[in-house]
C-alpha cells in the first residue's frame, strides 16, 4: 500500500470526496485512517499477499490509491496519465516507484502513454484472468484513444466499457472481475451500449448486480485473491451472495478513505497479474500485491 503519511481530503475531484468534512477533524480523521490502512494491509497478507510499501509524496494525497498509478501485466507496466492537475504530480512520483520496482526485479519495464491522452492506471482497465481481456474503461477520466495504446502496449483483448455517471468515474468503483468467473458490477454506472457488450461476453447467471448502497459503501471496490474477497464491509445481501458462490469475504473498515472516493482495489496495485492461463506471477511462494 502506498503509506497514508500524506493523505487528506483537501479537494474535491469526484462526487465522493468531502474536504469539508475532513477539515472538521483532520487530526482524527488521519489517525482513522492510518488504522484503516494497517487494518487493510492486514487483510490482504490473511488473503494470501506479500505487500510492497511505497512512501507517498507531500501535497500528493491520492498517491494512496496506487491502483491509478498504472497498468501492470506480465512485470510490464504502463504509466497512467491523470485528467485533473491535482494529481499529475503523482505521475512523476509513481515512475520513481516503478524505476524503484524495476531495480528489485518486480518489473521488468516501465512505459507511458503519449502526452494528453488520459488514462488513470488499472482502476480504469481490470484485467480479467479467466477471459484474458482487459475491461478498460473511458469517459470521466479515461479517454477513448487510450484504449488502443492498452492494446497495443499489453498485445491483449481490450474490451471497451463507457462510464455513465461521475459518480463512477473510475471503473473499478463499480466492476470487479472474480476469480470464478463472475462478474461484480453495479448496472446503472455503463452506459447502454457497454451493458449490451458486458452481457454479450458473459453469461446472465454470471453477472452479480450490486445496488446502490453497495456501491456507496465502496464493496464492489474490492480485491479478489484465489476464493477470497478483500472489501469495505459488504451489506448482508451482498457478503451472503458472494459466500453463496464459495467465496470467503474479509471486510474491512476503509472508511477514511471512502471519503475520498476509494477503496480496497484503489488502495493496492496487483504486480503479480500474467497473461498466461491459470498462472500467477510469484514473489517467494506467494503472491504479490503492491498496496
Amino acid at each position: 500500500m502506498v503509506d497514508p503519511a500524506h493523505y487528506e481530503v483537501r479537494y474535491r475531484i469526484n462526487p465522493w470526496m468531502q474536504p469539508e468534512q475532513w477539515m472538521r477533524d483532520a487530526q482524527g480523521l488521519r489517525a482513522a485512517a492510518r488504522r484503516a490502512y494497517d487494518a487493510l494491509r492486514c487483510a490482504l497478507r490473511e488473503a494470501g499477499c506479500d505487500v510492497v510499501v511505497a512512501d507517498g509524496a507531500p501535497g500528493l494525497p491520492d498517491m494512496v490509491f496506487p491502483a491509478n498509478a498504472g497498468i501492470i501485466l506480465d512485470g510490464r507496466a504502463l504509466l497512467a496519465r491523470f485528467r485533473y492537475p491535482q494529481r499529475r504530480g503523482e505521475e512523476a512520483a509513481f515512475l520513481a516507484v516503478f524505476e524503484q520496482l524495476r531495480e528489485q526485479g518486480l518489473l521488468k519495464e516501465i512505459a507511458r502513454f503519449p502526452p494528453g491522452c488520459f488514462q488513470e492506471g488499472a482502476g480504469d482497465a481490470i484485467w480479467d484472468v479467466n477471459r484474458r481481456c482487459f475491461w478498460a474503461a473511458y469517459g470521466p477520466r479515461s479517454a477513448r484513444e487510450s484504449l488502443a495504446h492498452i492494446a497495443d502496449f499489453f498485445d491483449q483483448e481490450v474490451v471497451p466499457l463507457e462510464l455513465a455517471s461521475e459518480r463512477c468515474y473510475h471503473l473499478d468503483v463499480c466492476f470487479c472481475p472474480l476469480s470464478g468467473g463472475e462478474i461484480l458490477y453495479y448496472p446503472p454506472a455503463l452506459t447502454r451500449p457497454a451493458l449490451r457488450r458486458l452481457r454479450e461476453r458473459v453469461p446472465v447467471d454470471m453477472l452479480l448486480a450490486a445496488s446502490d448502497e453497495d456501491l456507496g459503501r465502496f464493496s464492489v471496490n474490492a480485491v479478489n485473491v484465489g476464493r477470497r474477497i478483500v472489501m469495505a464491509a459488504p451489506t448482508p445481501r451482498l457478503g451472503s451472495m458472494l459466500r453463496e458462490r464459495g467465496y470467503s469475504v474479509i471486510p474491512v473498515d476503509l472508511e477514511p478513505f471512502k471519503m475520498s472516493g476509494g477503496g480496497a482495489y484503489c488502495m493496492t496495485l496487483r504486480l503479480d497479474r500474467s497473461s498466461l492461463p491459470a498462472v500467477a506471477a510469484r514473489v517467494g511462494d506467494r503472491e504479490a500485491a503492491w498496496a
